[in-house]
């Protein structure tokens, strides 16, 4: 099993007992959607995750995928992200810091997760500064993409 595989099985397991935490069931539907969503391990589109689910069984509709996603982002599990695209996307933070930053490329929208320790330090400095403490951040870089001939750059 490889460690992807592992971090799917455990988030599941996170997911099941939560809802079981919750009183709320598990459908077999609700599965599948909650699967493929940790499974693809990216920021992902409610349309976009119901091509995905739909590859296994066709007959899931949005509505279905769109209450799961809120369950998800109810149980600590997603986060809700909009990078300006005029949609949301939602990004899986099982077993992961909730708090991490982003880069979005402006041409071929890509979005890069990361931590740098010196900026939270830096902002919690300014912060501090101004006389506050921070509470929460979010951090999202737009830059414009430097790879040679990036494959996903619109024409």
């Amino acid at each position: 099993m490889s460690e992807h595989s592992h971090n799917v099985d455990e988030a599941m397991e996170t997911f099941h007992k939560r809802l079981q935490d919750a009183g709320l069931k598990s459908t077999k539907q609700r599965d599948i959607i909650v699967e493929a969503f940790f499974r693809l391990d990216r920021h992902i589109s409610a349309d976009e995750l119901l091509d995905e689910v739909r590859k296994e069984k066709p007959t899931i509709g949005y509505a279905t995928v769109y209450r799961t996603l809120k369950l998800l982002v109810e149980q600590d599990l997603a986060v809700p992200k909009n990078f300006g695209e005029g949609m949301t996307r939602y990004d899986p933070i099982h077993d992961q810091e909730a708090d991490h930053d982003h880069l979005i490329c402006v041409d071929c929208r890509k979005i890069i997760e990361f931590n740098d320790e010196a900026i939270v330090a830096r902002l919690a400095e300014v912060a501090q500064e101004l006389g506050y403490s921070v509470r929460r951040k979010k951090l999202e870089i737009y830059a414009e993409c430097q790879i040679k001939n990036c494959p996903n750059k619109a024409s």
